[in-house]
């Protein structure tokens, strides 16, 4: 393959049937590389980075490994060739990345069987699409979506207003445009020879019995492991020092590998901050040879800032509050020569149990979990009639699913101080979604709650595998925007494996902050770090944001894409972004979720063919 590409990063997956000829042919003109099946018909067609893949073959198999890894392509080629022949090679694929640390693809062509799988923290995804008569896949939603000329899906966008997270399960993994199909995180592609595709899982939850000590230990390999497999010895590297553990764990394991580090640390405007502070103490203890870059949230671009520019839209609604700041941040670590990141991103998802685990804990440990539930209901003020009819409910997912169905259509307004014991945060639509809205995505909750079932047996792992699906949602949208790859080693597989299989009540409690982390990190990132217990964010620097830009937002009101689905009325969408609403702890998320699906709807309303599938002047290089 040629060394020099475009830059790009996405990838069409073919069948291995002649009907599929006319997609490729498409897609050629705008790829740079091209990889066949056995029988010569295209398999892989698209854009990457030579270092960023690994490519093997034996026989009839093809494997292919696109992301950060470690494997060679001896080591990838010996697997293929451990598989040639097997009358069971198609239920043997994981073999091939069987103790592999990283995030990538897994691709194999077996005798033009095809089988293709993302990353379980949802960093990397997969969907697949019925084009010219045949099923393909692509690593990316809207490559589909401008194959197949698909619109977006206004029911998944309703739906999305109740969350500035993700929908609740199973829909957090759905395609906002619609024919276009997205393949779980957990589950596998597979494109038969006749054009067809079918999906089937390819991860399972695994046991929660390991005690904290041991799984701390497991967590600290599989970190240190993540890190090492991107950074080498010498390598300069950017890094986020937030103040926060994850992303101080990741700079001195980084350091530890011996990266040169150039760390970025906000200092934000809210009274009584401490990430500052805490990134202060980190930094002394980092290696004299570490660059440090602070910025006060008032030197760095508004929140909001630029949003009458039109980036190129992700394949979905995501937060993107801090773009601009994130541009001159960019920027300045291209100036000192960097082009690569490193983020803590996903460590509160992956790390922490959510506290329904104690809804299961009630059963086997009464005493224990109800001195628990006391700590986290005086937190979060929960009341006692309240948290004891969410424990009192026994009932399945799909019970729960129609439950919430039935008070998204009654029931107005955004859910208050709810126990967090259910198999998901209730959802509620804001005042200003219209009933069109509250129907349709009720809709959606009961096809759902037909079919749907829990990742894990027990109410609280389902959550916290939930949780980790979320953990890469933003970190993608950011690299694709910010033209820098973006590492998050939290969100690896070997990574999510190792939390998930720590007793839940070990890892959480109301008491002590993200003690799994602190157990794994003890003597490698600082004590004083490690005894932190508070946690910082930009809320005053979004709602500043808001305010600078009311001009905007009041003209936005006047020709709102939300407001031509249906979804809200115009006048109900001027109450939100520029009334009081706005200033509320209750409606401040619901706000932020309804301006980051207008906005990206006016960005993809801007770019109908996604910019990065661009014409190629020179020819295609490709592989056998």
């Amino acid at each position: 393959m040629r060394g020099v590409t475009c830059g790009g990063f996405w990838f069409v997956v073919l069948p291995d049937c002649g009907a599929a000829s006319a997609v490729a042919e498409r897609v050629r003109p705008l790829a740079c590389r091209v990889v066949r099946h056995a029988s010569g018909r295209p398999w892989l067609v698209g854009c990457w980075p030579e270092e960023r893949a690994t490519l093997a073959e034996a026989g009839g198999v093809r494997l292919a490994v696109l992301g950060e890894h470690a494997l060679t392509v001896a080591q990838l080629a010996a697997r293929a060739d451990a598989m040639y022949g097997r009358a069971d090679a198609e239920n043997t694929v994981e073999n091939a990345v069987s103790g592999c640390a990283g995030s990538f693809h897994l691709l194999a062509s077996l005798d033009g069987q095809v089988y293709a799988r993302g990353a379980l923290s949802a960093a990397r995804r997969l969907y697949h699409v019925v084009c010219d008569g045949v099923s393909v896949g692509a690593d990316r939603a809207r490559t589909l979506a401008w194959l197949t000329g698909a619109r977006t899906d206004s029911r998944q966008l309703a739906l999305r207003m109740a969350s500035l997270v993700a929908p609740p399960y199973p829909l957090d993994s759905a395609s906002v445009f619609t024919g276009v199909q997205a393949v779980p995180p957990e589950h596998a592609l597979r494109l038969d020879r006749d054009g067809t595709a079918r999906t089937s899982p390819w991860w399972r939850a695994p046991d929660t019995t390991v005690p904290l000590a041991t799984g701390a230990a497991g967590l600290r390999q599989a970190l240190r492991d993540a890190v090492a497999v991107r950074v080498r010895p010498g390598e300069l590297w950017g890094a986020d020092l937030s103040g926060g553990m994850d992303s101080t764990s990741v700079c001195f394991l980084a350091a530890e590998a011996g990266a040169r580090l150039v760390t970025v640390t906000v200092d934000w405007n809210a009274p009584g901050h401490e990430d500052l502070r805490y990134a202060e103490l980190a930094a002394a203890r980092l290696p004299a040879s570490t660059t440090r870059l602070t910025y006060p949230s008032g030197c760095l671009p508004r929140y909001l800032s630029g949003l009458e520019q039109r980036p190129d839209a992700w394949d979905e609604p995501r937060p993107l509050r801090d773009l601009a700041a994130q541009e001159h941040v960019t920027r300045e670590l291209r100036a000192h020569g960097i082009g690569r990141r490193l983020s803590g991103q996903g460590g509160d998802q992956v790390v922490v149990p959510p506290v329904c685990h104690l809804h299961d804990m009630v059963a086997l440990r009464p005493l224990r979990a109800l001195s628990r539930l006391v700590g986290h209901r005086a937190r979060r003020r929960w009341s006692r009639t309240a948290t004891a009819r969410a424990l009192l409910d026994r009932g399945p997912l799909r019970r729960w699913l129609s439950v919430q169905a039935d008070a998204l259509a009654r029931l107005p307004g955004t859910a208050g101080a709810e126990p967090d014991l259910g198999w998901g945060r209730s959802v509620r639509l804001p005042p200003w979604a219209t009933p069109q809205a509250r129907r349709t995505a009720a809709d959606l909750l009961r096809e759902a709650a037909e079919q749907a079932l829990p990742l894990a047996p027990t109410r609280g792992l389902h959550a916290w595998a939930y949780q980790v699906r979320q953990a890469g949602r933003n970190v993608a949208p950011f690299a694709h925007l910010l033209g820098m790859p973006i590492a998050s080693p939290f969100g690896d597989d070997a990574v999510i494996d190792a939390c998930l299989r720590v007793r839940p009540h070990e890892a959480s409690s109301p008491r002590r902050y993200k003690p799994l982390l602190v157990a794994a990190m003890q003597g490698v990132v600082p004590e004083t770090v490690l005894r932190r217990t508070t946690k910082d964010g930009p809320t005053t620097e979004w709602h500043e944001g808001m305010k600078a830009n009311r001009r905007l937002l009041a003209a936005w009101c006047d020709d709102s894409c939300l407001a031509a689905t249906g979804l809200v009325t115009p006048d109900g969408l001027r109450r939100a972004l520029l009334g009081p609403y706005t200033l509320s702890a209750r409606h401040g998320p619901a706000v932020e979720a309804t301006l980051t699906i207008e906005t990206w709807l006016r960005d993809l309303a801007h770019h109908p063919r996604p910019a990065y599938l661009k014409e190629h002047s020179c020819e295609s290089s490709s592989t056998p």
